[in-house]
């Protein structure tokens, strides 16, 4: 993703890796904007990470999470308890190799909790549909959904309070 992002952004933005499981080396107030794009459904607990996140947001400034949408758990997993925060590991194929990724389900209800809880005014909540040219690289999932969108991911854009 930083690879895209410095393809188009050019040399005109400071673009840096960090990691959740550590304090970030930033000082408090540093940023306006922040993406956690993909990373807390990877997480147990959101508390340290959002805190730390919340500390190098300038006040009014914006955290952009994406997530996977709660819903599509509920999908693959009906018997699953919906309402419950809980581990689960499904395998992917990327480039040819195998490899199983662990996430943790969290219904939408604790999310924002935890958004609100770390300081955070949620500004948005959005169910996107696909990326233009979405349908001819995944023309067969696309093909089930009429109206060309489908649960998959879920956008907030949080504001620091």
């Amino acid at each position: 993703m930083l690879e895209l992002a410095r393809q188009r952004l050019g040399d005109g933005a400071e673009l840096r890796l960090a990691h959740l499981s550590s304090p970030l080396p930033f000082p408090d107030g540093a940023f306006d904007d922040v993406i956690a794009c993909l990373v807390l459904h990877y997480l147990e607990d959101w508390t340290a990470p959002l805190a730390e996140l919340r500390r190098v947001l300038a006040l009014g400034g914006r955290l952009i999470v994406v997530v996977d949408h709660p819903t599509v758990n509920k999908l693959v997993y009906p018997d699953a308890d919906y309402f419950a925060t809980r581990k689960f590991s499904c395998e992917h194929t990327f480039s040819g190799q195998n490899a199983v990724l662990t996430y943790w389900h969290r219904p939408l209800h604790a999310m924002t909790a935890a958004f609100t809880e770390a300081g955070f005014r949620i500004a948005v909540i959005s169910e996107p549909s696909p990326a233009p040219g979405a349908s001819e690289l995944f023309p067969d999932v696309l093909a089930k959904f009429p109206s060309g969108a489908f649960l998959c991911f879920l956008f907030f854009v949080l504001e620091a309070v």
